[in-house]
Formats: C-alpha cells, structure tokens, sequence
C-alpha cells in the first residue's frame, strides 16, 4: 500500500524530478570545469551585462537627441524669416507714414516721390538678401530666364529678341525664382520673308508705274 503511494507520488512530480536531474547535471558540469575557465565565463557575463547597459543608455540618450533635432528644425523652420520680417517692418512704417502725410497735404506728387522712395528700399533690402532681377528688354531670348507671352515677326532681327518686359523675372542666390514675362521678336522665314520681299518690290513697281502715268498725263494735259 505505502509503495503504491511513492508510484504514484511519483507519477504526480515527473516534472520536478527532471528538473532536478538537470540541476545535477549542470552541477557536475561545474565542477568538471577548471576555476579558470569558470572565472572567465563569470567576466564574460559581466561584460555583457555592461555592454548592454551601456547600449541601452546610448539608444535613449540618441532617442533624445532626435527628439530635440526634430523640435530644433521645426523652430528653426518656423522662425527663418524672423530677422527678415523684422527688417520689412522698417519700410513698412515708412510706407504707412508716407500715406498719411500725403492724405494730410492732399498732395499727389507727393504720394509718388514717397512710393518711389519706398520701392528703392525695398528692392536694395531684398537685394542684400540674394534677390536679384533678371535682365530682359534687348537681351536674347532665354527659355529659362523669359516667358514669351507675345512673339511677334520682325525683319530687322537675326535672333530671337525679347522687345518688352511685361512682368520682370527673379533670381534667387543664383536660382531662377520666376521667368520674367516677355514679348518676343523673331526673324520671319525665308519663305514668307522673300514672299514679302517680291510683294514690296511689286508694290515699289506699281507705284513706279503709276507715278510715270500721273506725269504723262499732266505733261499731255500741259499740252493741251
């Protein structure tokens, strides 16, 4: 009966039994190992143990640092015009004062002599800043510089001419900003320009014709 009861102890601890049996194992192993080596497996934990805390901290510590570049740009973003406002708000005032003393004289000259003042100002600040006109009127037609709005056909040109500025263009640092808007003129073909050539020199003949018609007519009218 007592027997019966250890079996079935047994049976109702298998897992416990193995464990132990594992424990025993590892036991013998250890000291089957020479100390050395087990000091040196020891270290080796401990090594371990520091490099991974050490990472550890540097993965927080870098999380943090993207955390405060990310915030840093976006304030950087958000306040990059500050020093550039702050200059404009100087003509500005000189703008808003202009107004209000030409209302107080009634004074339309003078409302122009300020805008004109104020418009130089402006255009020298945005100047210092990198902005800087591009040249059009005269100036060989550039596809990237000028945006032809009107072409028109002249004989007197070789070459694609821009002939009117009607919204003047920017560069930027260097950096085309906005194409200035143009009119065009540009040689016509060698068809159409000897079309119209033949059709002057017609036009040359018959007035040649009826201008010696007029002459002999008065010149037999004389006679008369």
């Amino acid at each position: 009966m007592v027997e019966k009861r250890k079996d079935e102890g047994k049976q109702d601890f298998p897992e416990r039994e193995e464990k132990e049996e594992t424990r025993q194992e590892q036991e013998e192993e250890l000291q089957e190992v020479p100390e050395e080596e087990r000091t040196r497996r020891e270290q080796g934990k401990g090594d371990y143990r520091e490099l991974r805390e050490r990472y550890l901290r540097l993965q927080a510590e870098f999380d943090n640092y993207r955390k405060r570049a990310f915030k840093e740009k976006n304030e950087f973003v958000k306040f990059a015009n500050e020093g550039l406002i702050i200059e404009l708000l100087g003509i500005l005032d000189n703008f808003e004062r202009g107004i209000q003393y030409a209302e107080k004289k009634k004074d339309f000259d003078l409302l122009h002599q300020g805008v004109d003042m104020i418009s130089k100002q402006l255009h020298a600040l945005l100047e210092t800043k990198g902005l800087k006109k591009i040249t059009a009127r005269g100036e060989k037609f550039d596809p990237y510089k000028h945006e032809p709005v009107e072409i028109v056909e002249d004989d007197s040109v070789v070459d694609e001419i821009v002939v009117e500025e009607l919204q003047p263009g920017y560069l930027f640092s260097g950096r085309i900003i906005r194409p200035a808007r143009v009119k065009i003129a540009k040689p016509p073909k060698k068809e159409e320009k000897g079309i119209r050539v033949e059709r002057e020199a017609e036009d040359e003949y018959e007035n040649l014709k009826n201008s010696e018609t007029d002459e002999k007519k008065t010149t037999d009218d004389g006679s008369k």
